[in-house]
């Protein structure tokens, strides 16, 4: 007796992005490249639609917090790893970039020293071997690359070898960022103690406290969170990002049907960790500071908390939610400094209670998304 055959059909790719999304996306490249610095460098101070300084380095520094949300929601959100160390990350590449910065300094510091100030107030006479290639900007680039992503090989290699998941790993992370804090903390490490690196002055030997030099560093920034927004976008709809779906909602069953998830998590781990890198050496030049308080936990949990207020598994969720919780940020720790933490807190336990989805989980719903 013969058993009629059934044809298994499988997903077809969509396109990157929906007419609607391309709309959305030419829209904030217009507003980037060319409505913000119109507004800022062009249109006077006295005019109602001027963009003032403030804002832009506001709406740069939360791009920059953007880009470490995206990162998040691709190892949370579409692999199921909740890392509460991503802030680690973020600072390395905010170090690598601060010390080129220290270095085009120059003589022009306190103390007149081709050395950094803090180094000839400690009374060192060379640079460490660790500064060795912070003049060059070339190598700068590829450090803010490799410095984050080869701490974050090491690790997780080690950790998902060993298949550390869950709360364990979350624990873990959060162990890793508070250790190297305590380690930069220290003065003999080189990385300016507790006091950290600023006092920047120029960048490429272009002086950085200029209206052309913030915005550009403002539109590259832009540039950068969007360019990245399309890469992941693509990565999750690949084979690779199917797998690391599948990893999140069924790792057993993934191993059963051939598949190691040690190189795709370990993958997805270290692009992760890369953009965080990015992100930071985006936000020290125009900010104008990095120290050791960028890898507290406390700033790993915000970025978690960043992607579940605007909605895991998303990629725009965690970008509309670094915008919304560092705008009530902004705002809050002037008028209310003493409630903001109160706030924070309540906001991720309300998100978690009640709009498990996010934000944009929530407007898709009004709009009769969910069926």
């Amino acid at each position: 007796m013969s058993h009629p055959t059934t044809t298994v059909v499988l997903p077809t790719k969509g396109p990157l992005l929906t007419r609607t999304g391309w709309s959305v996306f030419m829209m904030a490249l217009i507003a980037v490249c060319a409505v913000a610095p119109v507004l800022n460098l062009w249109v006077p101070d006295s005019s109602m639609f001027h963009m003032s300084t403030y804002a832009v380095a506001l709406l740069g520094k939360i791009m920059c917090y953007a880009i470490a949300a995206l990162a998040m929601d691709l190892i949370w959100g579409y692999t199921g790893i909740l890392s509460l160390g991503h802030g680690l990350f973020f600072a390395l590449g905010g170090y690598v970039m601060g010390m080129y910065l220290m270095r085009q300094i120059g003589r022009d510091g306190n103390y007149k020293s081709d050395l950094p100030d803090f180094m000839v107030f400690l009374d060192w006479k060379t640079l460490p071997w660790h500064w060795t290639f912070s003049d060059s900007f070339a190598a700068t680039l590829l450090l803010i690359v490799l410095v984050p992503g080869v701490v974050a090989f090491v690790f997780g290699f080690f950790a998902f070898r060993s298949r550390i998941k869950g709360v364990y790993f979350s624990i873990i992370t959060q162990a890793m960022t508070f250790a190297a804090m305590l380690l930069f903390f220290r003065n003999e490490t080189g990385f300016g103690g507790n006091n950290g690196f600023t006092d920047f002055k120029r960048i490429l030997n272009i002086p950085l406290a200029t209206p052309s030099m913030r915005m550009t560093l403002f539109v590259m920034t832009g540039l950068t969170l969007l360019g990245f927004f399309l890469f992941a976008k693509w990565l999750v709809g690949s084979k690779f990002g199917r797998v690391l779906q599948a990893i999140r909602d069924a790792e057993t069953r993934v191993m059963f049907s051939g598949y190691n998830p040690l190189g795709y998590k370990l993958a997805i781990w270290v692009i992760s960790a890369v953009m965080c890198g990015v992100a930071g050496a985006l936000y020290v030049p125009q900010v104008g500071i990095i120290n050791p308080g960028e890898m507290s936990p406390a700033n790993s949990i915000e970025i978690a908390i960043w992607a579940a207020v605007g909605g895991r598994a998303s990629l725009i969720g965690p970008i509309v939610g670094a915008f919304i919780v560092n705008g009530a940020k902004s705002w809050l720790t002037v008028a209310y400094p003493e409630y903001w933490l109160y706030f924070l807190g309540l906001l991720f336990i309300g998100v978690t209670l009640f709009l498990p989805a996010g934000v944009v989980g929530l407007v898709k719903k009004l709009r009769g998304g969910d069926k």
